[in-house]
């Protein structure tokens, strides 16, 4: 009998169960919340980087252009690494490679060097696409133990870390206060963060992900790992949820790539008033992600992720058109709100079409860093051009398309299907029916 909506499963378990969960829950809120703070502390200082660097905005993109190439890095091990290894290990190494990017971000602008920049942006990526994957995993195992939408209140904490950092950011460019300094006390306190967060994440989480695949084939061992991945690409709804991602990756990257700037350069703000803004967005993203539980449960997953691109279209369409800078900066709530749930919702959704959630929370996640990769040096190339007001038409675009394809999102249908054939084979012998029956 599938609910309404089909990760929303209630599970009994013991009080001590109950104890680990909440804890459990509680080191993931805080995992997220690490990379936002750190993200959003360097972005609020991109416009104090450009001018240490003495760069155009096209060869800022370049720079940029490191953090997209190192996610895509992580992204792409990342899952592999999860299935072999467990979640925890994964966590571990991205949230260190975050807080060595911090560190040496900090050190390029202090000597300074694109190159060096750059490469800080590298580790930082690499250590974002490489622990978002381990974290989302472990999330929607925590949903289905608890019953109750834990993703998007993950991706709320990754927002409330980008407010966080993003207010500390703002104070720190009004004061001028050195960069690579902010960069150190940021890596400082992220540190501390992970050791007390990593002693509440288990062990093993993720790693029978791969070879549990069902398929056909008599060799348990080696025969579902290499039928997956071709089966996983061959599925046009799980392409399509991919597509969500990737507009709303590509509304999100964008804003964190490049608001501070746009709003400088493209409306006349000063810096310390481009960070406010993008703290806006942070703002507006957080809320959203955090009452998204209670409009995921009354409207599902097809309205919300409408409604949102809807959101996000309009904020975008405001900025980039309006030549007002207050219109411009409170349309910068609606593109925040916009952007706020279609990436964790849509990962949700992965997670759910069907059997490897490993693997399906990989490949759309992939296809979302194809924004993150693609975005920053194309912006950047069309605000070298056209401005970055002009530029963000390409994200409008993208974001437009994902209002058509939001139905994607909902898989109430195929979950009911699932759970249809796992009771059907359940019976027999065959093992792989089995398991599908279980993680339905």
């Amino acid at each position: 009998m599938p609910p309404s909506e089909p990760f929303l499963q209630t599970q009994r378990s013991s009080p001590l169960a109950d104890r680990a969960i909440r804890r459990r829950r509680q080191a993931l809120f805080l995992l997220f919340l690490l990379p936002g703070i750190a993200m959003s502390s360097w972005v609020t200082r991109t416009p104090d980087v450009r001018d240490q660097l003495s760069l155009s905005t096209g060869q800022m993109g370049l720079v940029l252009f490191g953090v997209s190439v190192g996610s895509m890095i992580g992204i792409l091990c990342s899952g592999r690494f999860v299935s072999r290894f467990g979640t925890r290990p994964v966590m571990a190494l991205g949230t260190l490679l975050i807080i060595a990017g911090t560190v040496v971000i900090g050190v390029g602008s202090a000597v300074p060097s694109a190159p060096l920049v750059t490469a800080g942006l590298c580790l930082f990526g690499a250590g974002m696409g490489g622990g978002e994957v381990a974290v989302n995993v472990d999330g929607a195992d925590v949903e289905r133990i608890t019953g109750t939408a834990v993703l998007p209140t993950l991706h709320g904490c990754f927002s409330l870390g980008t407010v966080v950092g993003g207010s500390v950011g703002m104070a720190a460019t009004a004061a001028a206060f050195p960069v690579h300094w902010h960069l150190t006390v940021v890596a400082l306190i992220a540190t501390g963060i992970l050791v007390h967060a990593l002693r509440a994440v288990p062990t093993g989480i993720g790693i029978s992900a791969a070879p549990s695949t069902p398929g056909p084939g008599p060799s348990p061992g080696s025969g579902p790992p290499r039928r997956s991945e071709p089966q996983v690409w061959k599925d046009r709804q799980l392409l399509l949820i991919g597509a969500i991602v990737l507009a709303m990756a590509l509304a999100e990257g964008a804003a964190n790539d490049w608001l501070p700037l746009l709003m400088v350069d493209g409306h006349g703000l000063d810096a310390a008033m481009g960070s406010l803004v993008f703290v806006g967005f942070a703002a507006a993203m957080t809320l959203g992600r955090f009452s998204g539980s209670f409009f995921l449960r009354r409207f599902g997953r097809a309205a919300v992720v409408r409604a949102s691109a809807v959101s996000g279209a309009v904020g975008l369409l405001l900025v980039i058109f309006s030549d007002n800078a207050v219109v411009a900066a409170t349309a910068v709530l609606f593109w925040g709100l916009g952007a706020s749930l279609g990436f964790p919702v849509a990962l949700s959704a992965a997670g759910d079409s069907g059997p490897d959630q490993t693997a399906r929370v990989s490949l759309v996640a992939v296809i979302g860093y194809i924004a993150f990769l693609v975005g920053p040096p194309v912006l950047g190339f069309l605000g070298d051009h056209y401005g970055l007001r002009s530029a963000m038409v390409v994200v409008l675009v993208f974001v437009a398309a994902a209002i058509l394809i939001a139905p994607a999102a909902d898989t109430r249908d195929r979950t009911a299907a699932a759970v249809d054939v796992a009771q059907r084979t359940q019976p027999g012998t065959h093992p792989a029916g089995q398991h599908q029956g279980e993680r339905s």
